[in-house]
């Protein structure tokens, strides 16, 4: 089967939906026949993506949503499932990126990276995997973690712990969804972007001059480093279609990029298995992009 054939018909719920592989996993979605619900932070965005999909014939919906704040995320699911109709697709998509030293990092933007990302994708299953299970029809959920959930990289580190965690988070709820015996109509996919554009690098946040010692010079070249990889990087829609005939063929760890995917895998695999500690490479910079 294709994904046509297994998602189109169905309700598709995105957050981040706003911009990047977010607004590009909404488009496609549409382009297979179903309903989209687009949320984000960003109002105006999940308006205005609104009404390009609608203007195309198709079915949208758009609610500003926090998915810092269980209430919202809780109350974004309660609206979908009385106004829209039983989610056949879950995305949990919203994240963020920050730049700089560990020790550099602000506290408020330590916990803005680890809220967004991490309890964000928290709160949405907590808001509606109950429903898909009471519902006893197939449903996916997919928690977009990154090439940054198999790898090291200096300068990114609430990024790519955030995305380690996503990463481990969606591998435990497989575990805990077959456990509990409801895996013949729940599926829980890990989604790994490698370069994909999107404004994630431009709204990123950085150290500041105020704080004593703070290297504002390395923050803003690893933002430029990543600008410019972005340059080169996969255009949102050619990744959702990719993303969603995997997800379509049954796999679990679903790539946008999979040769650039598994080769961080292989080596973040091997390292693990022989012991061997990270090493710099390139003066520290990273060679690859997140979503």
């Amino acid at each position: 089967m294709n994904a046509r054939d297994i998602f189109g018909g169905g309700v598709a719920v995105i957050t981040g939906a706003g911009a990047g592989i977010g607004a590009g996993l909404a488009r496609h979605a549409h382009r297979l026949g179903m309903s989209v619900v687009l949320a984000d932070i960003d109002g105006a965005a999940v308006a205005a993506l609104r009404d390009e999909i609608v203007a195309d014939g198709g079915a949208a919906v758009d609610l500003a949503c926090d998915v810092r704040d269980p209430e919202a995320v809780a109350a974004l699911a309660e609206r979908t499932y009385r106004d829209v109709g039983p989610v056949r697709l879950l995305i949990n998509n919203a994240g963020v990126e920050q730049f700089g030293y560990l020790w550099d990092t602000p506290v408020a933007n330590w916990n803005r990276v680890m809220d967004i990302n991490v309890s964000g994708v928290f709160h949405g299953v907590r808001a509606f995997l109950p429903r898909m299970i009471a519902a006893e029809a197939a449903a996916w959920i997919w928690n977009l973690s990154s090439i940054g959930g198999v790898a090291t990289v200096p300068l990114q580190a609430p990024y790519i712990v955030s995305k380690h965690a996503v990463l481990a988070l969606t591998e435990c709820l497989r575990l805990e969804v077959q456990l509990a015996g409801h895996d013949d109509h729940i599926h829980v996919q890990a989604v790994l972007p490698g370069a994909v554009k999107s404004n994630i690098f431009e709204a990123a946040g950085g150290v500041s001059a105020d704080l004593a010692g703070a290297d504002v010079d390395a923050a803003d070249s690893q933002r430029d480093a990543m600008l410019a990889i972005k340059a080169g990087a996969m255009d949102p829609l050619d990744a959702a279609e990719v993303l969603f005939e995997q997800s379509a063929h049954g796999g679990f760890y679903l790539l946008t990029q999979p040769e650039q995917v598994r080769s961080a895998m292989t080596e973040r695999a091997e390292s693990l298995r022989t012991l061997t500690p990270p090493q710099l490479r390139n003066k520290g910079r990273f060679e690859s992009a997140e979503h």
